[in-house]
C-alpha cells in the first residue's frame, strides 16, 4: 500500500498548496455572476470556484490570472475549442460529475501550465486522438465514471509527465498492446470495475516507472506470458474479483520489484511449483476467496540449508544454473519470496493427508495469516468446519 498512499498524498498536497496560495478577496473584474473568486494577495493568481452553480457552459468570462477552476456538479455537456484560451495559466480544472459527453480536440489547447484534470462521472464515450497532447504538463487525470469503452495510443500523445491516470467505473473489455505507451513517467494506473475480459502481452509496454496498477473487478479469465514483463517498478498489483483460474511463474515474469499481489476471489484451484519465483520481494500475498483445496508451503518460503541465490556454470556459458553447494549439479532455485501477511481464508481446504505440510508449517510460521480463524476444513465431513490451526496432522484422513 506504500506506493499508493504516496501518490494519494502527493494529489492531496497538490491541492492543500493550490488552496494555500489563495485568499478570500472578491476579484474585481470577469468573475461569473454565479461564482465565488478570490485572488492570492502577493501574487495575481484567482481561484474560480463555481462548483454546483447549475451552469449548462463552460463560463465565457474568467478571470485572466484563474489558475484554480472549480466546476464540478454542474449540467455541462461540451466543451468547445479553445475553452481554456482565457485562462493560460490555469493549473487545476476540476469538472467532475457534469454531463459532458463531448470534448472537442481542441478544447485544451494553450493550457500547458495545467497539471490537475478531473473529468470523473461524466458521460464520456470515447476519447479523441490527440485531444490532450498540448497538456504537456499534466500530472493528475482523472476519468473515472464514465462510458469509454476503448483505448489507443494517440488519445495519450503529449502526456508524458502524467504520473495518475484513473479510469475505473468505464466499459472497457480489452487492452490492446502498447495502448499506454505515451504514459512514459506514469507511476498510477486504476482499471478497476471496467469489463475488461483480455490483454495483450504488450499491454502495459513503455510502463517502466508504474509503481500501483489496478485491475480489480474485471473479468480476466488468463493472464498472458509475460503481460507484466515491462513492469521493472511495479510494487503493488491488484486482480481482486476476477475470474483467474490459473496463474503461472511465467504470469509474474518481470514483478522483481512486486511487494504486494492481490487475487482475491477468483477460481484458483491450484499453483503449480515455482509460481511465485519471479517476485522474490513479495511481503503480501492476498489468495483469500478462491477455490483451493490444497497448499505447499514452499511456494513462499525459502528452503532451509538451501541458498536463494544461485550462479551460472562457468564450465557452460549461458547454461545451465549451478547451485554453489551441489557440486555438478545443475538445478535451479527458485526465488522465493520473503512475506509478512498472507491471506488464505475462504478457501475450500480438504484436509487429508495432502494438506500435512500447510498444516506444519501453519503450526511455526510467523508469517501473519490473519484472520486465522477463518482457514477451515470443507472435507472430508468428520473435519468439515474445523479450524487449520487447530487441525493436527494426526487427525488429517488419508485415503488407503
Amino acid at each position: 500500500m506504500q506506493c499508493i498512499l504516496r501518490y494519494m498524498l502527493a494529489l492531496l498536497s497538490l491541492s492543500v498548496v493550490l488552496a494555500a496560495r489563495l485568499t478570500a478577496p472578491v476579484v474585481e473584474g470577469a468573475c461569473p455572476e454565479v461564482c465565488r473568486c478570490s485572488r492570492k494577495t502577493s501574487q495575481e493568481r484567482s481561484e474560480v470556484n463555481c462548483h454546483k452553480k447549475g451552469l449548462r457552459s463552460f463560463p465565457l468570462e474568467l478571470p485572466p490570472d484563474a489558475w484554480v477552476l472549480k466546476l464540478g456538479e454542474n449540467s455541462m455537456v461540451e466543451l468547445k475549442a479553445n475553452a481554456l484560451s482565457a485562462v493560460p495559466r490555469v493549473e487545476s480544472l476540476s469538472l467532475e460529475r457534469n454531463s459532458l459527453r463531448s470534448i472537442h480536440p481542441q478544447a485544451f489547447t494553450g493550457a500547458r501550465r495545467l497539471m490537475l484534470l478531473n473529468l470523473f462521472g461524466n458521460h464520456i464515450t470515447k476519447l479523441l486522438p490527440k485531444g490532450f497532447q498540448d497538456l504537456l504538463n499534466l500530472r493528475f487525470l482523472m476519468l473515472g465514471q464514465n462510458q469509454i469503452s476503448s483505448l489507443r495510443p494517440d488519445m495519450f500523445l503529449g502526456l508524458r509527465n502524467l504520473s495518475d491516470l484513473d479510469l475505473p467505473l468505464n466499459a472497457l473489455t480489452a487492452l490492446p498492446a502498447q495502448v499506454f505507451r505515451p504514459l512514459v513517467a506514469l507511476k498510477v494506473l486504476d482499471l478497476g470495475l471496467n469489463r475488461i475480459q483480455s490483454l495483450s502481452a504488450k499491454t502495459f509496454s513503455g510502463l517502466k516507472q508504474l509503481l500501483f496498477l489496478n485491475l480489480d473487478n474485471n473479468s480476466l479469465k488468463s493472464l498472458p506470458a509475460g503481460v507484466f514483463r515491462t513492469l521493472s517498478s511495479l510494487e503493488m498489483l491488484v486482480l481482486d474479483n476476477n475470474l483467474l483460474s490459473s496463474l503461472t511463474s511465467s504470469s509474474l515474469e518481470g514483478l522483481g520489484q512486486l511487494q504486494e499481489l492481490y487475487l482475491r476471489n477468483n477460481a484458483l484451484d491450484l499453483l503449480p511449483p515455482g509460481v511465485f519465483q519471479n517476485t522474490p520481494k513479495l511481503v503480501q500475498l492476498a489468495l483469500s476467496g478462491n477455490r483451493l483445496k490444497t497448499l505447499q508451503p514452499t511456494l513462499f518460503t525459502k528452503t532451509p540449508g538451501r541458498p536463494s541465490r544461485t550462479q551460472v556454470d562457468p564450465q557452460t556459458p549461458g547454461g545451465p544454473q549451478v547451485d554453489p553447494q551441489t557440486p555438478g549439479g545443475p538445478q535451479v532455485d527458485p526465488q522465493t519470496p520473503d512475506l509478512k501477511k498472507l491471506h488464505l481464508h475462504d478457501n475450500p481446504w480438504e484436509c487429508d493427508c495432502g494438506l500435512s505440510p500447510l498444516v506444519e508449517w501453519l503450526g511455526g510460521t510467523q508469517v501473519d495469516l490473519h484472520p486465522l480463524d477463518s482457514l477451515r476444513c470443507q472435507g472430508p465431513p468428520k473435519l468439515r468446519n474445523q479450524a487449520l490451526n487447530k487441525v493436527t496432522t494426526a487427525k488429517l484422513q488419508c485415503q488407503a
